[in-house]
């Protein structure tokens, strides 16, 4: 059996989000494919997920210099022990599925704090000498859903304005996930008369996608 992720970064509802309606129908699919398997939903702006901020910054400090956690202030647990929380429920899953809309060319801000919470040395990755940076995820999959209002993806026109896309799949592969696909929901407010049928392929795309997950 299977753990797998299915983190979502919009405040909408899948009527109201083009990239929820074609997780949703990623995700049926795979339920229906791989019924045993267990399938954990992140709706991150429901989430508490602490912002690397100083008091994180001053604790992670602290317990490098051999400080114990009960000795931290009560904030400092607080912050550090979700991002901990966070980091070790990513490090179990087996699958991950990111979906998310296109916000001035990147992920909303959730997605950023989210990601900054899974990269952890020791639990994601490590520095090792002579090799640097490796990735500790290596046995995982990755499935990137994401919906602009610009055609985005690469080959095209604005493809050099996007920094969302490419941001998560440098993530995931500085992790260790080499197995990392995108499904593009793209150009709805370019031509709005096509939005239904733009949507339709994506969701096609993404049951097909599921098949194989």
């Amino acid at each position: 059996m299977s753990t797998v992720l299915y983190i979502t970064a919009h405040p909408l509802n899948e009527e109201n989000s083009y990239s929820l309606a074609v997780g949703k129908e990623f995700i049926e699919t795979y339920r229906e494919n791989n019924p045993n398997d267990e399938v954990v939903h992140l709706d991150l702006f429901k989430m508490n997920i602490p912002q690397i901020d100083a008091d994180v910054l001053g604790a992670w400090g602290k317990l490098r210099k051999g400080t114990a956690f009960n000795q931290l202030s009560s904030v400092e647990q607080a912050k550090v022990g979700r991002l901990g929380e966070l980091v070790d429920q990513f490090v179990g899953a087996d699958k991950y599925v990111f979906v998310n809309p296109v916000w001035n060319f990147s992920f909303p801000p959730v997605m950023k704090a989210y990601i900054d919470s899974i990269c952890v040395a020791g639990k994601t990755f490590n520095y090792t000498p002579g090799t640097g940076l490796v990735g500790l995820l290596n046995s995982k999959k990755a499935v990137h859903i994401q919906a602009s209002g610009m055609v985005l993806s690469p080959g095209t026109d604005f493809a050099g304005m996007e920094i969302s896309d490419r941001h998560l799949g440098v993530i995931v592969k500085f992790l260790g996930i080499s197995n990392y696909e995108t499904i593009f929901v793209e150009g709805i407010n370019a031509d709005p008369d096509l939005a239904t049928s733009i949507k339709e392929k994506a969701i096609k795309k993404a049951k097909d996608v599921a098949n194989r997950f």
